[in-house]
Formats: structure tokens, sequence, C-alpha cells
């Protein structure tokens, strides 16, 4: 019992440090990974490295062709726009859940949330903001109830979190914070006509505005310059 802890605890630190590279692009897109160099890099055997790369796969972090192996995944257009319409999606229909479950004290700690963290970006990096946005729309997510609907809007939020980093280089985040307040305060009063379109339009990303932070994402990670 104690060596199978062990080595499911070995499994997750290999499968949190492979993301954290995938999720970032450490690995050029369409890299084949070698599974040699990473499990000696790693300083671990093939067998949890091997669990942790099937792991990213079937959670749509990596590729798998069978014959070859693994591979990063390449920054696609039309994946990321997909992406982008399933988040929306479920953040839409999770917000007109929360208007009839959430919890008014849940909501006035999310408007604190938003307090202590301020407006302004300040010294936080880039990589810092992204992770503050996605806590803001997990915990909104969060008072649905719905656990199922978290899970995959937090797959999702891995997926895309690369693409994020450049949105959020141009984005003013004293605009998008506004827009936090106002879909709170707008659940707060049950006024699904205030909030759930304003989320909609917060969420909502057109395939030209992906397809040029897209661009961007190549010339950084071929640069050598990839979000901090």
């Amino acid at each position: 019992m104690a060596e199978t802890a062990a080595s499911d605890s070995i499994v997750e630190v290999v499968y949190e440090q492979l993301k954290r590279m995938s999720v970032g692009y450490e690995f050029k897109p369409g890299e084949r990974l070698n599974e040699g160099v990473l499990a000696k890099s790693l300083g671990v055997s093939r067998t949890p490295l091997r669990e942790a790369l099937t792991r990213l796969f079937a959670e749509g972090l990596l590729l798998f062709v069978p014959g070859k192996g693994f591979f990063c995944r390449k920054l696609d257009v039309t994946e990321v726009f997909s992406l982008y319409e399933m988040r929306k999606v479920i953040e839409v229909e999770a917000l007109r859940i929360s208007i009839e479950r959430a919890k008014d004290e849940d909501i006035d700690a999310l408007l604190a949330f938003l307090d202590s963290t301020g407006p302004e970006p300040g010294d936080r990096t880039v990589d810092e903001l992204v992770r503050l946005d996605e806590i803001f729309h997990e915990r909104l997510m969060a008072m649905s109830g719905n656990a199922e609907m978290l899970r995959v809007l937090q797959n999702i939020n891995a997926r895309i979190r690369f693409v994020r980093w450049i949105d959020m280089e141009q984005c003013d985040r004293t605009v998008s914070q506004q827009t936090h307040r106002d879909i709170l305060i707008g659940l707060k009063a049950r006024n699904a006509g205030a909030c759930v379109p304003e989320l909609g339009r917060h969420i909502n990303r057109r395939l030209d505005e992906i397809s040029a932070a897209l661009k961007e994402g190549y010339a950084q990670i071929y640069m050598n310059a990839a979000p901090a």
C-alpha cells in the first residue's frame, strides 16, 4: 500500500511538471517528446513518466501518434476557437443556474476577492494575472453547484492558457475587473438580463482575434520569449 501511494505521488509530481511545460509551450508546437531525455531530466523512470504523459493526452494537453509517441500540441486556430465557444456555453449556462443557487455570502466573498486583488495589475506577472482571472471564473462557476461543469472549465482553462497570456498582455485589466464586478452585482440581484449577456460578451472571442493571438504566440515561442 505504501509503495502504491509513493508511486502515485511520483506520477502526480511528474504530471504537474509536464503540464506546466505543455501549457507554457516549453516544447515547440508539433515537437515529438523524447521520453528518455524527459525521464532523465525529471529524475524518474519511464513508468511514471508514461503514466503522466498518458493522462495529459487524455486531457487534450498532448497529442499521441501510435508507433511514434507523444507530441506537443500545435497552436490550432480552429481548436482554440472551439474551446472558447465551449467555455462561453458552459459559463453562461452555469451562471443561469447560479442565479437560482448562489448564496449571497459566496457572491460577497468573490466581490471581496476583486477588492483584494485590485483593478490595477501592479507588479504581477502575466501568469499571475491570468491565474487570478481563472480563479474568478472558476469561483463564479462553483456557485452553480455543478462540479462536472467546473471540471470541464478547468480543463479548458489549461488548454487555452497560453493564448490567454497573450490576451492579458494586451487587455485593459481595469475594464475587465469592472465587468467582473458588474456580473456579480447582477447575480446578487438575481437579474439574468443584467449579468448573463455581460458574461457572454466578456468571454466571446472572434476567430480573427484568436488568429492574431496565435501568431503572436508563435513569435514568442520561437524567439524564446514565452510570457512570464
